[in-house]
């Protein structure tokens, strides 16, 4: 049951590993495409299919290592130079690889993988080749048809061939990973007559024998024409955990039975003929290499443990330990509260030393969950490449930002929003090369994925020089629609965001690709699932850019108490600059006007008692927290600043998903709820209700019994309030 139980995770850390290598694979081929002679581009393909091949056999993965090979042989023939890259070959190896995908899912339960796709794919790679592939079907593994053939290509290219002397002692964990020395071996016998003599040297007591570990070394001669760069290859999985020594010997000419392709099993196996002086000098390699192994048997150099540069921890396990560090940050919060009722010194000493703890183990945790952005981005390189050949035109991606660190929680549902805004921009943005020239813009168009930090956000960008939206095309789809009215005064801000409304295109016909108005819809359901925001700008004839403002993280924050009233609120102290006094002095000064004089610079400000309608008693002195949020700096008027706060976010539930400008809640030490505000959503709603005389512009919109509601963020707001203090007061 164990070593069932060790198999299956092997082979779930396998598939793990191959999803990461597909991602890569496919980021290099199509540079690859662009850079047909690049001999390291050409060499990384070559050993990423090379460690497909080799982990799939290793972990009962046969089909997907036996069309891997297929896939190895024919760039192992471009490595050589016998092969060009092309663009056809290119999009074949991409093919594939979507196929080795399907493989690797399929373990998983999803749908089998169509056996004719496969056969089809490695006959068209046959016909580049001539001889790099057959055209059976995945499921022969390749130890079991390959390699003659690879003898029967050496025969023809080469006239002589070298003895090489190989000294391979497996490491302790060799076997342990899931590898077979003597599968290793086999590989090497068949290219070429070979003698192996196998050395106990290392054999401990039977005490100490450790049953998952292999202490036989080996001494090897092989005679092959292969270079040294292949014979490293069979190793490439284990070269870290053993102890590799590949010698050059002398040159002869080729054998008659490996000019015709004989097996090399026959004509190694048993064989005496290798000369005792090459058999001594293997055995010397042996030697220098294990020389202090075999001082102490049963010791091994490798022994020696080395730290490990990483550790593979699966999500759930590392969700899992956000949420315990999580409640244990509400439970100190409550300690904290207690010891300063208390005053009592010792009680107060040790609220103060797991609260150091706390915050330690809180931001460790974090960055655990912190991943850059680079390998998402990453995976548009093939969408953009498909969809350029299919919609004729030409089209880059350019990535500015992809080390940008964000929540894994955040980065996993990126991947369909920045996926519609990228098919949308190549189909209705980019124009094609013809119509570009005319306009004397560049053949090539550019699509540009950018990330940056901005506060307690983070900024992702999708940005193209296409034909822009036409702002006067959205607007009569949007009054057709019933969306607004002809004569509503709507900036470009608010016409561009009709776009992301269910089932709103402008498109005049339905491609495949986009049209049909659901695709920008989706990228708003879940940038507010998010608890993100999007922004539109476009001009006619330059392009369009679509930022999608995001939080850092999902799970904790740094924060400020605030009280307004009776309520206390949150704010995020990555977008707090500073706290100022703000007297009645002042506010008389004023004349009025929400602005204030922060050493000589003006900083408009919102009253959040006015702004939430808070009835209570104004005090005499308040504060004003300065915020930077993308209009610029800008205030946000409180009653009393209470602290800083280690704030769990929790969500507020499908009751108050409209709610625009607060972001999420959290439990106090006392047990009470605050709600966790957004200046950025703020100062927006605010901006927005100035510009249309006063009336607070609708911030959200849902569905509703088949008709159109709007909510206002004051109401929102106050709803939100409301449920932390479990009153509600409607305003109108």
């Amino acid at each position: 049951m164990a070593a069932d139980l060790n198999v299956d995770q092997f082979r779930l850390g396998f598939r793990e590993e191959a999803r990461e290598l597909l991602v890569e694979l496919e980021a290099v081929l199509l540079e690859l495409n662009e850079r047909c002679e690049d001999p390291e581009l050409i060499g990384r393909v070559f050993r990423a299919l090379h460690t497909l091949k080799g982990s799939g056999a290793m972990f009962g993965f046969d089909d997907l290592a036996a069309f891997a090979h297929k896939l190895e042989n024919a760039f192992d023939e471009v490595r050589k130079g016998h092969l060009a890259v092309t663009a056809e070959l290119v999009d074949l190896t991409l093919s594939a690889l979507d196929q080795i995908r399907a493989m690797v899912e399929e373990a998983e339960g999803d749908p089998a993988v169509d056996p004719a796709a496969c056969s089809a794919i490695l006959d068209q790679v046959r016909a580049l080749t001539g001889n790099g592939a057959s055209a059976e079907g995945p499921g022969v593994p390749p130890k079991a048809e390959v390699k003659p053939e690879n003898q029967g290509q050496t025969g023809r290219e080469e006239d002589t061939e070298r003895v090489w002397h190989i000294a391979f002692a497996p490491g302790p964990d060799l076997m342990r990973n899931g590898a077979d020395p003597l599968l290793l071996i086999r590989e090497l016998g068949q290219m070429g007559p070979m003698s192996a003599v196998a050395s106990m040297a290392s054999l401990p007591t039977l005490a100490e024998m450790d049953p998952e570990r292999c202490y036989v070394s080996w001494d090897i001669e092989l005679a092959t024409s292969v270079d040294e760069d292949a014979l490293r290859d069979v190793f490439i999985f284990v070269e870290d955990c053993c102890e590799l020594v590949i010698e050059p010997g002398s040159i002869r000419a080729l054998p008659a039975e490996a000019e015709a392709g004989a097996p090399a099993a026959e004509s190694s196996a048993g064989q005496e003929q290798t000369p005792a002086k090459k058999t001594v000098c293997a055995g010397e390699i042996i030697a220098r290499g294990l020389e202090e192994k075999r001082r102490n048997p049963g010791r091994r150099a490798t022994d020696v443990p080395e730290s490990a540069t990483s550790l593979r921890v699966p999500a759930a396990r590392l969700d899992q330990l956000v949420d315990l560090v999580g409640e244990l940050v509400t439970v100190q919060a409550r300690l904290s509260e207690f010891a300063a009722q208390s005053q009592e010194g010792e009680v107060m000493a040790v609220s103060e030393e797991i609260e150091r703890l706390t915050s330690a183990l809180r931001e460790n945790s974090m960055t655990l969950r912190m991943l850059p952005i680079r390998a998402t981005f990453e995976r548009f390189r093939r969408l953009v490449h498909d969809l350029a050949r299919d919609l004729g035109k030409n089209v880059e991606l350019t990535i500015e930002g992809a080390e940008t660190e964000l929540d894994k929680t955040v980065i996993d549902q990126l991947g369909d929003p920045l996926m519609h805004l990228i098919r949308n921009s190549m189909d209705h943005g980019i124009e094609q090369p013809e119509d570009r020239a005319a306009q004397g813009k560049r053949p090539t168009a550019t699509i540009h994925l950018a990330a940056r930090h901005s506060g307690a956000s983070v900024l992702i960008e999708v940005s193209d020089d296409g034909a822009g939206i036409d702002g006067d095309a959205v607007r009569a789809r949007a009054i057709e629609r019933g969306l607004t009215t002809a004569d509503a005064p709507l900036s470009e801000a608010e016409i561009f965001a009709f776009i992301f409304e269910a089932g709103f295109s402008t498109a005049k016909e339905v491609t495949d690709v986009s049209g049909r108005g659901v695709g920008m819809d989706v990228v708003r359901q879940r940038v507010e699932s998010l608890r993100g925001s999007i922004d539109v700008t476009s001009k006619r004839g330059a392009g369009t850019t679509v930022t999608l403002r995001l939080p850092l993280t999902l799970a904790i924050i740094d924060g400020l108490l605030v009280k307004v009233g009776d309520e206390c609120f949150v704010l995020p102290l990555a977008s707090t600059l500073e706290c100022i006094e703000l007297t009645r002095e002042e506010v008389e000064q004023a004349n009025g006007k929400h602005v204030a004089n922060v050493r000589g610079e003006i900083v408009p400000y919102i009253r959040l008692r006015q702004y939430f309608g808070v009835k209570t008693q104004q005090p005499e002195r308040e504060q004003i927290m300065v915020v930077e949020c993308e209009e610029g700096r800008c205030g946000l008027v409180v009653d009393q600043v209470l602290g800083n706060c280690q704030t769990v976010i929790r969500n507020l539930g499908r009751l108050y998903r409209y709610v625009q400008v607060v972001s999420g809640a959290t439990i106090l030490g006392n047990g009470s709820v605050a709600l966790i505000l957004d200046p950025q959503r703020l100062v927006q709603e605010a901006v927005r209700a100035k510009t249309h005389g006063g009336r607070a512009w609708p911030a959200a919109r849902s569905r509703q019994n088949g008709r159109q509601r709007e909510a206002t963020p004051a109401a929102n707001a106050e709803t939100g309030a409301g449920a932390s203090a479990s009153a509600n007061q409607e305003r109108t």
